[in-house]
């Protein structure tokens, strides 16, 4: 894929660096983390969009054949066995431009991700 040169300021700068033919599927990703976590601050991070909510809570990006997503190692080991079926690795799974986007699974683990930050902040206050 080719992708242009610059470092994008906000999500629709993103977009418009991919092909017409990934941008759909960012903006379903997009949409799955908003609809997921409502009140999560949108941002560009290390080059890719960024959702926070009482810190980091998942990262995403387009690459050559994948959709890379990054919900920290947690989210990853939370949800170890429902993303067997993709490749993985600590703190990241690759969702296959080929394949449907697991809007259902990606939705658990943005929730899973947003209670996770919500319980750290809550501890840290006692």
């Amino acid at each position: 894929m080719e992708m242009k040169k610059a470092r994008p300021a906000n999500f629709a700068e993103y977009v418009d660096l991919f092909p017409k033919n990934v941008q759909p599927l960012l903006k379903k990703m997009r949409q799955t983390i908003r609809k997921a976590a409502p009140k999560a601050e949108e941002k560009i991070s290390y080059g890719m969009p960024a959702y926070t909510q009482d810190g980091i809570l998942v990262w995403f990006a387009a690459h050559n054949t994948h959709l890379g997503f990054y919900p920290r190692a947690s989210g990853i080991e939370a949800f170890k066995e429902e993303l067997s079926g993709y490749k993985n690795a600590k703190g990241s799974v690759q969702f296959p431009f080929d394949k449907p986007l697991p809007v259902a699974l990606i939705t658990q683990i943005v929730k899973f991700r947003v209670k996770e930050n919500s319980v750290k902040v809550k501890a840290k206050k006692k």
